[in-house]
């Protein structure tokens, strides 16, 4: 537990759909958006725009390929959003009150 200084949560993953889909990608290799878009329950756009954001933080690798005629999304977490992430649930443990 810090001494009542608090370590700042990173504001990109503290969202709720962001948070999620960083929890997703941390327990695997990777996920396709529709896998996602479930996993998360938001819609198409709501899910794309927060992938961008994580994109844009370098969090997330994005790859979009096609699966016969169709469009497949493909997203992993990078080495930088993992030590984000970690560093995230860092931060949030020191919120919580010590384990007595």
């Amino acid at each position: 537990m810090s001494s009542g200084k608090y370590e700042p949560l990173d504001p990109v993953i503290h969202s709720q759909v962001r948070l999620a889909i960083m929890s997703v990608l941390i327990s695997v290799k990777q996920a396709d958006f529709h896998f996602l878009k479930t996993a998360t329950e938001t819609t198409d756009g709501n899910l794309s725009t927060h992938l961008s954001k994580l994109e844009e933080a370098k969090y997330i690798s994005v790859k979009k390929t096609f699966r016969g005629k169709k469009p497949l999304t493909t997203c992993s977490l990078t080495e930088r959003g993992r030590t984000a992430f970690s560093k995230y649930l860092r931060a949030l443990e020191d919120y919580l009150p010590p384990n007595k």
